[in-house]
């Protein structure tokens, strides 16, 4: 069975727990060597100061003196050593057993509650040590080691707190694991969910935003892609209604009149052929525009830039209005400096003047004005196209360079949106500004 992401976190988390929870055995294992080389050395260090003592009370009494070494057996007893005395010959002397014997009942008491000293249960072989004294053998000790109750007691204590807290700490990374698995996959499997619902074309899916971190983000981009998605299928759809309806007409215009003309309904003069090329001009300016589109948002448009003076390039422009603002009753004005120079493509350009031109001349009515202006503005250029028309409504303004979007004038929405293509590809932005009944104001800033 496949395992899942959240169960490879989990399996994460338990791994990661697991490693660090072992380190305490290994830092522990650690700890007990060093602690049994010192209890080790600890143990030499016992032993020979027992048989110094040993060797001391021989100089100092001129031989084995019983009483004198059952007091250093006591002693070396409550040292946790046992022993047992041999002379030069092998004969035993003392041993500490014998030792306890001449001991009086207080001292064998004290001395045995300390020790924790019982004959029979000393494990261990014993040890020899020779004896000395300047450079003579005098005997042998043979010792063993009590056993060590309080260091016993330490190391059992430790394994079994160590046993412990491991336990509780293991089950602690074990459900903090769960919850962390759960926290951390929750959003990235309901992006998957959500993802396979929009690529089943369900483009109203949503994920929820659960925070502000780099899932959390990731969240919100994936949103806004989302409802760029079910826009832009919106917008879509418009499009092929729209176009739908504004193929339908010259279609229905051109063959009603070519009907009529071959039932010999309508002449086939010189007039009639104009009205059928005009509606074929009008066919082919809504598939130009839609192409234009297309190109313009591929990136594939090749740009051909030169340095242009835009008074002469912008009163020509200008001139070829006249005639069409003149019929209208409306005026086209122009402020532009002498001495500005531009660098960008003259044919790309002209065609973003010449929407934005055209867009205010629908906005405004009979003795509207029209207003070009071209200024400089921190080592860029700022086109202004500003009309005192209709204006455009405070809702309308945030949709008006989309694609396919169409206002109250009709259309297809292109124009805008190419425009604002043309514009970001000279690496230049496009805004705009409007008042419902005042006027609209389109600026372009073009480096």
């Amino acid at each position: 069975m496949r395992c899942n992401l959240r169960c490879r976190f989990l399996l994460l988390f338990v791994l990661i727990s697991v490693i660090a929870l072992s380190s305490a055995f290994v830092l522990r294992a650690l700890i007990m060597r060093d602690f049994a080389r010192y209890l080790e050395g600890e143990s030499q260090d016992r032993i020979h100061r027992v048989v110094a003592l040993i060797e001391g009370g021989y100089d100092h009494n001129a031989g084995w003196k019983r009483d004198a070494l059952a007091t250093d057996l006591a002693w070396a007893l409550q040292l946790g050593v046992e022993a047992r005395l041999f002379d030069s010959g092998g004969r035993l002397v003392i041993d500490t057993e014998q030792a306890a014997s001449s001991w009086t009942p207080l001292m064998r008491k004290r001395v045995l509650e300390s020790s924790g000293y019982d004959p029979r249960v000393v494990k261990g072989i014993p040890v020899p040590y020779p004896l000395y004294l300047r450079d003579d053998e005098i005997g042998r000790l043979e010792v063993r080691m009590l056993g060590r109750l309080k260091e016993d007691y330490f190391v059992s204590s430790s394994e079994r707190v160590l046993l412990v807290s491991v336990t509780i700490l293991g089950l602690v990374s074990i459900i903090a694991g769960i919850i962390a698995s759960r926290r951390v996959t929750r959003p990235i499997l309901e992006l998957v969910a959500t993802s396979g619902d929009i690529a089943g074309g369900d483009l109203s899916r949503r994920v929820t935003i659960y925070g502000n971190d780099e899932i959390g983000r990731l969240s919100e981009s994936f949103n806004l892609m989302a409802h760029g998605l079910e826009a832009q299928e919106k917008l879509r759809r418009t499009l092929l209604s729209n176009a739908a309806h504004e193929l339908r007409t010259p279609l229905a215009i051109i063959s009603g009149e070519l009907e009529g003309m071959l039932d010999n309904v309508l002449p086939t003069d010189r007039s009639a052929l104009q009205s059928l090329y005009d509606e074929a001009r009008r066919l082919t300016a809504i598939l130009d525009g839609v192409d234009e589109l297309s190109l313009a948002e591929a990136g594939t448009l090749n740009l051909h830039k030169e340095t242009l003076i835009l008074k002469p390039y912008l009163t020509a422009i200008v001139g070829r209005f006249e005639r069409t603002f003149a019929d209208k009753d409306a005026v086209l004005l122009l402020e532009c400096p002498d001495d500005l120079r531009i660098n960008a493509d003259p044919d790309r350009l002209s065609q973003i003047i010449i929407n934005l031109v055209s867009n205010s001349l629908k906005a405004v009515a009979s003795g509207g004005r029209v207003v070009l202006v071209a200024s400089c503005e921190n080592s860029s250029v700022r086109l202004q196209v500003i009309d005192n028309g209709c204006g455009i409504p405070e809702e309308d303004l945030p949709h008006v360079f989309e694609r396919f979007y169409k206002g109250k004038n009709g259309g297809l929405g292109l124009g805008l949106a190419i425009v604002q293509e043309l514009v970001t590809a000279h690496g230049g932005t496009l805004s705009v500004r409007s008042s419902v009944g005042s006027g609209t104001s389109f600026s372009v800033v073009i480096p």
